[in-house]
């Protein structure tokens, strides 16, 4: 009998992608995530992490998990409907619902399970979800798991979801209008009060995701509704813990009821063990520095407005960004990956994104600021960024 491999299909798309020049090695980080890390043995200036307010290695945020992890034990041992509720993640919820002006949270093990597991939990197939074309993959995702009927409007084109809602009047079922509220790739504002305008109009359920918005936009970093004074007009805000909190998870806000109904129905929530005390307690002294440290904000976004301009002054196209999700835009994924290399060897990481992650022809190299980046260091990026793209013919 000839012997078989039926994963060999796998084997030979991975040589396509090095032959096409778009196959990516993870790059192994050996330091903390700061602004200066080490990856692969190479100190290099850290532009790819979302460690917006550079709290993933704060000295309170250690504490806190040291602290918990003494007291209650490195795991929670059970999902939380059966066991693994522990106070801290009551009080975890509790602090997030009241940091975002909502009845209630819950919280989840990452954002991904937050978005894929309240839209499939919420709707089915006789609903309606009407979707912005580059909404984040697990919004996508979630849309398919509930198998209501999927209508996907331009990106940000805020007429043509209307005009969807209004071809859809009358039809049965839920609606579901959900955006993105910064785009992860693009690094644009979501047009939410315009959005909002539609779901009330139509009444159909306003649904964002504020993954990279929160504790980038509002006060204290309370996301984009705060950002747009829309406070108890958006059904259900998604947000991230694994960002600007600079840990793990995300959860999702909304009405007394909706969460309760997400205990009952969410699928990652209801088999998925629950978050570590470390995870929780880190998470709720991310929040105390939120409400205490406005400054960080301020600084990152000084830092943004300063990296932009060397970007735009060294003739980059960084696209329609407004955030510190700063991309530069190369066209093709092979030239994006190949400038993102070059870039590493001369000291600086910034990841090259291709499809399917953006659209073909679009590639670009990301690059997000922090809080805690030095002028210096960002001095530093952009030349690197300026001389490898001259010697790569990427600029002039």
């Amino acid at each position: 009998m000839t012997a078989t491999k039926p994963l060999a299909y796998l084997s030979e798309q991975l040589q396509s992608w090095r032959q096409a020049g778009t196959y990516q090695r993870l790059r192994i980080l050996e330091s903390a995530c700061e602004p200066l890390s080490r990856f692969d043995g190479r100190e290099v200036i850290n532009l790819a992490s979302n460690n917006y307010l550079g709290l993933a290695d704060h000295p309170k945020l250690i504490e806190a998990a040291i602290a918990a992890a003494k007291k209650y034990g490195a795991g929670s041992g059970a999902v939380r409907t059966i066991s693994g509720t522990m106070s801290l993640h009551m009080e975890l919820e509790r602090r997030i619902a009241q940091f975002k002006h909502t009845e209630a949270c819950v919280v989840f093990q990452s954002g991904f399970a937050a978005n894929a597991g309240t839209v499939s939990a919420i709707l089915g197939p006789e609903d309606h979800i009407i979707s912005d074309a580059l909404n984040h993959a697990s919004i996508i995702d979630g849309c398919r798991l509930s198998r209501a009927k999927i209508h996907v409007f331009p990106h940000k084109d805020t007429a043509a979801a209307a005009k969807i809602l209004d071809d859809l009047d009358g039809a049965a079922g839920h609606k579901l209008l959900i955006t993105d509220g910064v785009f992860s790739m693009d690094g644009d504002i979501g047009p939410l009060p315009a959005l909002v305008e539609i779901a009330e109009r139509h009444g159909a359920i306003m649904m964002i995701d504020d993954a990279h918005s929160s504790g980038v936009l509002g006060r204290n970093g309370r996301g984009t509704v705060d950002h747009f004074g829309l406070h108890g007009r958006v059904d259900i805000q998604v947000g991230t813990l694994s960002k600007a909190i600079g840990v793990l998870g995300g959860y999702v806000c909304g009405s007394r009821d909706l969460i309760e109904f997400l205990y009952h129905r969410a699928r990652p929530f209801l088999f998925s063990t629950s978050h570590p005390p470390a995870i929780a307690a880190s998470c709720l002294a991310a929040f105390d520095i939120l409400e205490q440290e406005p400054e960080r904000i301020q600084t990152m976004w000084d830092n943004t407005r300063y990296f932009k301009a060397a970007l735009k002054q060294a003739g980059f196209d960084t696209g329609a960004s407004e955030t510190p999700i700063t991309p530069i835009m190369v066209g093709e994924a092979k030239t994006a990956h190949a400038f993102s290399a070059a870039l590493f060897e001369n000291g600086l990481l910034a990841t090259g994104i291709g499809f399917p992650t953006v659209p073909e022809g679009k590639a670009r190299v990301r690059t997000i600021v922090t809080a805690t980046h030095t002028r210096e260091m960002l001095d530093r990026a952009a030349e690197i960024l300026a001389r490898v793209a001259k010697k790569m013919s990427i600029l002039p």
